[in-house]
């Protein structure tokens, strides 16, 4: 084991009580003002200059060594999600309807770890600045936060972020050049036929008929639109029609969520829906109207930042414990803008496979039953100081021009 590695599980006690208490006092997007409080306040103690209010709720804290002239993100995400809690925990949610269960909590638990460690015996030359950003769960706090000048008012020559993954074995950092997450759009289509009567329906349009048809052409966007070596999702979440039997309604409603990692395809699944919703809906005599809103971006890691944090990672853990180029996955994350802004990499680290006696934390993200392993707090705030200190400093890459 690294000398970093142990000195960080040595302190890891104080930061696992910190994580749970985060987890134990969930906040919605936006609404994360106990944790940016708890966040600020911390910081601000070991000597960090802190910014507050920042897209909302947003923290940075920045810390300044020597005169170097490179300049380092770190970004982790704060809210919670509107979930009732059934992990079973002792320091399970006390609000009702409000969970961490996507591990936000020991994001920021790994980054205050990691704050404290380079605050107080950090070596590097340049400026750090640590991100803990609002309302990741489709809030876009990301954006939020660069529209209130985030890396104006902190500019990055890279910035980095991490997200624990259930599934795998814990510690496991996992790292992916290139596209890593999906785009995440959303769809409604509603079509408007004539209602009438379920036994004459000669003298309706009927829109149930129009959707149901829909529905089974859009399986078809994937399997016959896109490129078989591009991956992309097209998911009817929800169809909502009529209230009897007896009723045919005017109107049927189509919830999707539309997902690529390549950002034609994403342009190319917007096309074709909008396409075939239109050319079904007249073929039942209905009219549709789609209403698309654009949700994140696809989250590309940029080639040298994550050839950069493969190479912390295999120096702090070795190579049994990185994957060096993990598959991409569907979900989203809006990182991604970040990414679009500035260079860097969004990194995984496991979260577990069951079998330890924490079956918590080897259950799916975004589920009642989940928590976050606080054995990762030690092994992900030591890659955070051991990639700050290499990189604000000779060994890092170079500033960009």
């Amino acid at each position: 084991m690294s000398p970093l590695l142990e000195a960080m599980r040595a302190q890891a006690d104080e930061f696992v009580a910190v994580r749970r208490d985060i987890h134990r006092h969930p906040e919605l997007a936006f609404e994360e003002h106990r944790t940016a409080s708890l966040v600020a306040e911390r910081l601000a103690g070991w000597g960090y200059t802190v910014e507050r209010g920042i897209g909302g709720t947003g923290v940075v804290g920045t810390l300044v060594r020597g005169a170097g002239a490179r300049r380092l993100g770190i970004r982790a995400d704060m809210d919670a999600l509107p979930i009732d809690e059934a992990s079973g925990v002792a320091w399970s949610s006390a609000h009702p309807g409000v969970m961490h269960a996507c591990g936000h909590d020991g994001h920021t638990a790994m980054l205050l770890a990691a704050a404290r460690h380079l605050a107080l015996e950090g070596r590097f030359d340049g400026t750090l600045h640590l991100i803990f950003q609002p309302a990741e769960e489709g809030g876009g706090g990301a954006l939020r936060m660069m529209a209130d000048g985030l890396f104006e008012r902190f500019p990055c020559d890279a910035v980095f972020a991490m997200h624990n993954m259930p599934g795998v074995p814990q510690g496991h950092l996992v790292l992916r050049e290139g596209a890593a997450m999906a785009s995440s759009d959303y769809a409604t289509i509603t079509l408007t036929g004539v209602g009438g009567h379920g036994a004459m329906p000669h003298h309706a349009a009927d829109p149930v008929v129009a959707a149901a048809s829909l529905v089974m052409a859009l399986q078809t966007v994937v399997s016959r639109n896109v490129d078989p070596l591009h991956a992309a999702v097209v998911t009817v979440g929800a169809l909502h029609a009529g209230r009897a039997n007896n009723v045919i309604p005017a109107t049927a409603t189509l919830e999707l969520s539309v997902r690529a990692l390549d950002r034609n395809v994403r342009a190319l699944l917007e096309q074709r829906i909008k396409a075939l919703a239109a050319a079904q809906a007249e073929s039942y005599g209905v009219q549709a109207q789609v209403a698309w809103r654009p949700g994140y971006a696809v989250l590309v890691n940029t080639p040298r930042e994550t050839a950069f944090a493969r190479e912390v990672a295999l120096d702090l853990l070795g190579p049994t414990r990185v994957t060096l180029q993990g598959p991409p996955l569907t979900g989203s994350e809006d990182f991604a803008f970040m990414l679009e802004r500035v260079p860097g990499s969004y990194v995984l680290i496991g979260n577990g496979v069951g079998g330890d006696g924490r079956a918590q934390s080897a259950c799916m993200v975004h589920h009642p039953g989940y928590d976050f392993h606080d054995d990762n707090i030690a092994v992900g705030s030591a890659f955070w100081v051991r990639l700050a200190e290499r990189f604000l400093s000779a060994e890092g890459p170079p500033p960009l021009q």
